[in-house]
């Protein structure tokens, strides 16, 4: 698949409304909001993590924030760790390096989003380029976090830039 498809696809399928944001060329989600001119703790990013057993989670939150492993670990009762990068670029084949759409479920992976998002009037999503949002509405995005089964809960813990 080429960049972009699966998201496509997938928004299409489950008849999420969404608009792309085209900016200048970024190399993380920090960066991708900057570029678009989005606040940062609209930008939903996903983040990889493998269980004990080898089970993959994604887990969706803020750009601005980073992830609470202990909070997972506790709500899910297992021990995560982040996914190495190399296995990182296999997973998601079809998106260019490092840019990863938070969006497990059209990879086959369970979900786990930051309950911040869901009080949000706009979220973007990193698309799987370095040069593309997708912007939903709070309807559309927890619309599809409903859809993918998405567990919800605060995780994240807002980074100071």
């Amino acid at each position: 698949m080429t960049v972009h498809t699966r998201m496509d696809h997938y928004l299409k399928d489950h008849h999420i409304p969404y608009r792309r944001i085209v900016h200048r060329h970024s190399n993380s989600s920090l960066h991708s909001a900057h570029a678009a001119a989005v606040q940062p703790m609209h930008l939903a990013k996903g983040v990889v993590l493998e269980d004990h057993d080898g089970k993959h989670l994604m887990a969706i939150l803020p750009a601005n924030a980073k992830v609470s492993l202990s909070v997972l670990n506790d709500e899910f009762q297992a021990k995560y760790h982040l996914v190495k990068e190399r296995d990182i670029y296999q997973m998601f084949d079809d998106c260019d390096r490092g840019a990863v759409p938070p969006l497990g479920s059209a990879y086959h992976m369970n979900m786990v989003c930051d309950s911040s998002l869901m009080e949000l009037d706009h979220v973007y999503l990193e698309s799987g380029d370095h040069e593309t949002l997708i912007r939903l509405d709070k309807d559309a995005f927890n619309q599809l976090m409903e859809f993918s089964h998405s567990r919800k809960l605060r995780f994240g813990t807002e980074l100071f830039h």
